[in-house]
């Protein structure tokens, strides 16, 4: 129960080596081997990003499904959901910043969730993702944020094979890699059943490729963290 409120409460978890290091290579090389420059994909990338198409990749959709992801989005959906999407991205040498922002649900709060899975160690150095814990759901009354104000943002740090896991309304970003060093990772989007309609009129726009008709029910996870809270 603490870990449950705890979740809902900073809007966020970190699974800390959830991913067995033996497919980080595997994972990395699909990595590799599905970028695509920006002029590839029907709505121009960033440039200071480096974008990989692998959504049809069997190691992939096998970690989509990783049961403590599964059932952490669950938990934050509270209803059955899909996995609508999966991309690599990694921010270049002098790119990648973003300034905070949140990715919004769509037709009520918590509809969506956003998973990264770290494939490279991660820190300020590679422009490691920016959180602000708890900002999914601002009291009522609560003045705006100002996403031009950093202090309550916290840097992540960690290692190849974590995963976090986020309610799309939690405010964050990406960071400036000033260093060049990689930091790939897999952007993993789950919605809500109830917007698989919405889902299926951009699929084109977004590329995706892999099948996205599976549905999960947060009733057949069980839901326990075993992982550290940052």
């Amino acid at each position: 129960m603490a870990d449950r409120e705890q979740l809902h409460r900073n809007g966020y978890v970190l699974l800390r080596q959830a991913i067995a290091p033996a497919w980080l290579d595997t994972l990395r090389v699909v990595f590799d081997a599905g970028v695509k420059p920006s002029s590839e994909w029907p709505v121009p990338r960033g440039t200071d990003w480096r974008h990989s198409q692998l959504d049809t990749d069997p190691t992939v959709q096998t970690v989509c499904r990783l049961p403590p992801l599964l059932a952490v989005v669950g938990e934050l959906i509270g209803e059955r959901f899909f996995l609508s999407q999966v991309e690599g991205r990694e921010p270049l040498a002098g790119g990648g910043h973003q300034q905070l922002h949140r990715d919004l649900s769509a037709q009520r709060p918590g509809d969506t969730v956003n998973a990264l899975v770290y494939l490279d160690d991660y820190g300020p150095e590679n422009g490691a993702t920016r959180i602000v814990p708890g900002s999914h759901r601002p009291a009522t009354g609560e003045p705006p944020l100002d996403f031009t104000d950093e202090s309550r943002s916290v840097q992540l740090t960690g290692s190849a094979g974590d995963i976090l896991i986020f309610d799309a309304d939690l405010i964050h970003a990406g960071s400036l890699n000033p260093t060049g060093a990689r930091r790939r990772t897999l952007l993993i989007t789950c919605f809500s059943e109830a917007l698989y309609a919405t889902h299926l009129e951009t699929v084109n726009l977004r590329n995706i490729q892999m099948d996205t008709t599976e549905r999960f029910d947060p009733a057949h996870f069980a839901y326990g963290i075993a992982k550290s809270f940052i």
